[in-house]
């Protein structure tokens, strides 16, 4: 049973947080570089109850720094990209990537003021279509050589989308494996050629049966969870006969993303980053071992449900996620549309805010999610006393969805990651 304080504890991440100062010891997600395309890349960024701005200067440098001008508190999201950095519209003084002052003009010619003001920045890299920042104290980590990260830009395609609800409740459904044969169950199995991009609705590995299919039939999966130097990794284990068994491969990068299969050749990699306390946006990297991914489609698929400029979902609390109550008789199990990003932001929002876990009753396909929060909970109070966390640079990691002999299920994950690896276009 988690008590209120253990809850608090582990969701609340603002400055000066025992969560919130971990969390900033890792890159975090920021934006997609999408989002910095057109004549005037400046955006606004809230991120873990702090307010930035980000932008891209002229020799395509980006900065994330304080939002706020150091000199009469304007905010520089209004500002002007012009002569290496960013202007404040108040009085023109001017800062840089580095967050420092490179011109006062409305102060007396010969002035030194600009040398003693700098803003607050955090430095900014660029990984696979996103936008990643330090928010930590000293050096910057090294950045994971995850396979989102190694594949080529034409194998990657990153998008996001926001979730009204804390970060920590949002990412512990995707380590949750059971929930996938309810949650996401259709009641009508598509052609997997028309699935493009579509988690559950294609077709595992050396297979020919839908996962979808197997979803709904095999709805008593075995979870086996371990530890692993970048996190967690969890074995879904569904028994279709004597003979075969479906396995589902997942993966939690610490500290608050995880690695999915969407089939048998794409994965997702996805963070769940807090804007807030009560908010977070998610972000996804599918990375593709065979073909280059069709950005096109899945970009058109996931704006018609996560419209720009914002990203947030044309379904929530206030439209009742677009349940029909026809279509949850006879197409789906939630009413909710084929969009399982909206099943999972319903089964996150509807717990509240901030889920109250004092109330819960974890059972045994909970073991991810308990393994999870020990692992949080022993990295934030390392983190307290000065100590090492959970350190992430690491490979791969595996994310595989087959149907494979029951008798030697182990080696045949194994083996079929392995095989994904050597045959890609990409991977070493």
């Amino acid at each position: 049973m988690i008590s209120r304080e253990q809850n608090e504890l582990m969701t609340r991440v603002g400055p000066g947080t025992p969560a919130g100062r971990l969390l900033r010891r890792y890159w975090q997600p920021v934006a997609l570089v999408d989002e910095m395309q057109g004549s005037r890349p400046v955006n606004p960024v809230r991120l873990m109850g702090e307010n930035f701005v980000l932008f891209r200067d002229d020799k395509n440098r980006y900065g994330l720094i304080e939002r706020q001008c150091a000199h009469r508190g304007a905010d520089l999201a209004y500002g002007r990209l012009e002569d290496g950095g960013l202007r404040c519209s108040f009085h023109g003084w001017l800062f840089d990537v580095a967050g420092q002052c490179i011109e006062t003009p409305a102060e007396p010619q010969g002035s030194r003021l600009c040398e003693h003001i700098r803003l607050r920045s955090c430095p900014v890299v660029e990984k696979s279509g996103v936008l990643f920042a330090y928010l930590g104290e000293g050096a910057a980590p090294a950045f994971p050589d995850f396979d989102c990260f190694v594949a080529p830009g034409e194998y990657t395609f990153a998008f996001k989308g926001y979730w009204d609800c804390n970060w920590l409740q949002a990412l512990e459904v995707g380590i949750d494996p059971a929930h996938a044969s309810w949650l996401h169950r259709f009641f009508e199995d598509e052609d997997p050629a028309t699935s493009y991009g579509r988690q559950f609705r294609g077709t595992p590995s050396d297979s020919q049966m839908p996962i979808s299919k197997v979803l709904r039939e095999y709805d008593r999966p075995d979870i086996r969870v371990e530890r692993t130097p970048y996190g967690m990794r969890l074995h879904t284990l569904r028994r279709i006969s004597e003979v075969h068994t479906h396995i589902r491969v997942t993966n939690i990068l610490f500290p608050q993303a995880f690695v999915i299969p969407m089939n048998a050749e794409m994965t997702i990699s996805q963070w769940h980053v807090p804007v807030d306390d009560t908010g977070c946006y998610w972000y996804s990297i599918f990375t593709s071992f065979g073909a280059p991914v069709d950005k096109d489609t899945m970009r058109a698929q996931r704006l018609k449900t996560y419209p720009a400029p914002d990203y947030k979902p044309i379904y929530g609390r206030a439209n009742g996620w677009g349940f029909n109550l026809d279509e949850q008789k006879h197409r789906t199990f939630t009413g909710m549309g084929f969009d399982i990003n909206i099943h999972d932001q319903w089964a996150c929002e509807s717990q509240g805010s901030i889920q109250d876990r004092t109330k819960e009753n974890l059972g045994t396909t909970d073991k991810g999610i308990v393994l999870y929060r020990r692992l949080l909970v022993d990295a934030i109070r390392k983190n307290e006393a000065g100590g090492l966390v959970v350190e992430v640079q690491a490979s791969g990691p595996p994310a595989i969805d087959g149907i494979g002999p029951t008798a030697s299920i182990d080696e045949y994950w194994k083996q079929s990651d392995e095989t994904r690896r050597r045959q890609s276009a990409w991977a070493a």
